[in-house]
């Protein structure tokens, strides 16, 4: 049985490209300017958002905005002037870097809920 995190949570990837034009869409409509890294979480809410209004549902999304992106303005010149790109990291060196955590403790499974 699928745990109630599990029914709700799941991770996603987003490209640069992708992010930062979420992140524009957002401060163009709400006025703020994200972090590159909460940018990620607002390109999967406005895709929540845009498959909740084509099945026509109604839903809440929530998510966590982490910070404003004022020291990241570089990012967006990068953005916006067409410099920035995006950039999928080698099978190889993701294997290399996840070795390196093979020897950490481990965290102990808990049962939760009833018994």
């Amino acid at each position: 049985m699928a745990s109630a995190a599990s029914m709700f949570l799941a991770p996603r990837a987003y490209h640069q490209l992708e992010s930062h034009e979420a992140a524009l869409t957002w401060a163009r409509t709400e006025g703020f300017i994200a972090t590159p890294e909460t940018s990620q979480a607002r390109a999967a809410v406005i895709e929540d958002a845009k498959k909740a209004k084509e099945e026509s549902k109604e839903k809440v999304i929530l998510f966590n905005y982490s910070g404003h992106g004022l020291m990241d303005l570089t990012g967006y010149d990068a953005y916006l002037s067409g410099k920035l790109t995006d950039y999928e990291l080698p099978e190889e060196e993701l294997q290399k870097y996840l070795g390196g955590l093979e020897n950490l403790p481990k965290a102990e499974m808990r049962k939760s809920g009833k018994c």
